[in-house]
């Protein structure tokens, strides 16, 4: 009996070899998956505020800039080349709605699951409140 423990002991260390690639990949992907979570709904949020500034006021400049200041904590920035805001904005009838949108190339932590992802938040409001 004595000699068959002596005979197992690098089993377990040979098991937790395979097992820990497997591990690490999971956890990597668990935080990945939070971090774009959470830049999604930062980007959503910056939208919507952007079109809000944007129904209101009928300035794009504005509208830009209350998104870029509402997505502060993203790295890299929003520039206000990825910000579109629907042609003609808030110059339309009575009633007509403006669409604001982002597109954001957000780059993953590691490259382990590539160079990154693009997420896109969009906002929509009636013109004039």
């Amino acid at each position: 009996m004595w000699f068959r423990l002596r005979d197992e002991r690098g089993a377990s260390a040979v098991e937790f070899a395979f097992v820990v690639p497997l591990l690490l990949l999971l956890v990597l992907g668990i935080a990945e998956f939070g971090r774009a979570f959470q830049v999604q709904g930062t980007i959503s949020a910056a939208a919507r505020e952007g079109v809000r500034t944007m129904a209101l006021q009928n300035d794009p400049a504005a509208a830009r800039a209350a998104a870029r200041f509402a997505a502060d904590s993203l790295d890299p920035d929003i520039t206000d080349a990825q910000i579109t805001i629907s042609p003609g904005g808030c110059d339309g009838p009575t009633g007509s709605t403006v669409r604001l949108t982002i597109t954001y190339p957000m780059p993953f932590l590691t490259d382990f699951f590539g160079a990154g992802l693009t997420l896109d938040g969009t906002g929509v409001m009636r013109c004039n409140g």
